[in-house]
């Protein structure tokens, strides 16, 4: 055997042993060190996630760009953030101006090489902090699936570090895919509020919430729907009626008014203190707050239309059955089977 290997050889023997050693040393140190005592001090401020679902158009952007307002008044930090694919729930807010998306704006720094900072998509005005999370352009991706990426950016920007009092989260409540009820589903929220008016259909899609919320409960989920905020209300009853029937409380009432209508329209908050609206959203935030997460009680179809007058749903209607002639437009010629059909022996 060559000498010179047989050194080489013995040489890294003794360096790899000389290795082990080290990290055998490392580890006693490691486990050496006492872990920290358990906490006893009271525990801290937590911060409340909060989704807020409803029916496209049914006034959840302007709900929340008040309800947040008032809060961050009340000396609240508020965190909002819009996960509907328009990016309009922070429009309100910013007076009409459109607030630059996370889905965007990672695509664009992503180009260019550069990491996505805070500073460029959160944005603030008197105390409130907000964000759009965005969506893909129409027929170019799925916009759940950049809610869950928008989430998944978040997480790296130290979303779960942050000392918020409340996050508010503005959801789509007609999408159903999986991105859109990703809060309820993976327990990302403590609670969830639905917005609603006295129209069937915004109270199909309270309802499909509430039907989403007792599914995941039943799987082993935590999250439970605080309440009802009722906005355009024209005093007919349906909502409360439903919320009775669902067992969750109405939080606010907001009244179809034509003043409160010309504000939005021009991007005016009107829950500010001292405005003849704040009481409103004073109390709505006190229970946005302090309304705890039930389990609802969904609604059938049936059940649901009897919160209506017959007329206003059709219920009148019956169901015709059609047939073949029907659907070819003329008489139908029966055709005997070619079926060879024997006697029984």
């Amino acid at each position: 055997m060559d000498m010179s290997m047989a050194c080489g050889g013995a040489a890294a023997s003794i360096l790899q042993g000389a290795v082990h050693e080290g990290v055998r040393d490392h580890l006693r140190k490691e486990a050496a060190v006492e872990p920290d005592p358990v906490p006893t001090a009271p525990p801290t401020k937590q911060t409340q996630i909060i989704a807020i679902y409803g029916k496209g158009g049914i006034g959840k952007s302007f709900t929340l760009a008040n309800l947040s307002y008032m809060m961050a008044q009340q000396g609240k930090r508020v965190l909002l953030i819009g996960c509907d694919p328009k990016s309009d729930t922070t429009s309100l807010l910013f007076g009409g101006r459109a607030c630059p998306t996370i889905i965007e704006t990672s695509s664009k720094k992503k180009l260019a090489g550069e990491q996505v900072g805070i500073g460029d998509v959160c944005f603030k005005r008197d105390g409130v902090f907000a964000m759009e999370l965005g969506g893909p352009e129409v027929g170019r991706g799925c916009g759940g699936r950049g809610i869950i990426h928008g989430f998944e950016l978040l997480e790296k920007l130290g979303f779960h570090e942050w000392g918020f009092d409340y996050v508010l989260l503005d959801f789509l409540g007609d999408v159903v895919c999986g991105g859109f009820g990703l809060p309820i589903a993976r327990d990302m929220c403590q609670k969830v509020i639905v917005v609603g008016s006295n129209d069937l259909q915004s109270l199909y899609v309270a309802n499909n919430v509430c039907s989403a919320v007792e599914y995941f409960r039943k799987l082993g989920g935590n999250v439970g729907v605080a309440g009802l905020v009722v906005n355009k209300d024209d005093g007919t009853g349906e909502a409360q009626a439903f919320a009775d029937a669902a067992g969750i409380p109405v939080l606010a009432a907001i009244p179809a008014n034509d003043e409160i209508r010309r504000k939005s329209a021009n991007y005016e908050i009107i829950g500010r203190p001292g405005t003849p609206w704040a009481p409103l959203f004073e109390q709505l935030g006190k229970g946005v707050a302090e309304a705890p997460p039930v389990r609802p009680k969904p609604l059938s179809q049936d059940s649901l239309l009897g919160l209506f007058k017959g007329e206003a749903v059709g219920r009148g209607v019956t169901l015709d059955p059609a047939s073949d002639a029907d659907m070819l437009g003329k008489a139908v010629v029966a055709r005997k089977s070619l079926e060879v059909v024997y006697d029984a022996v």
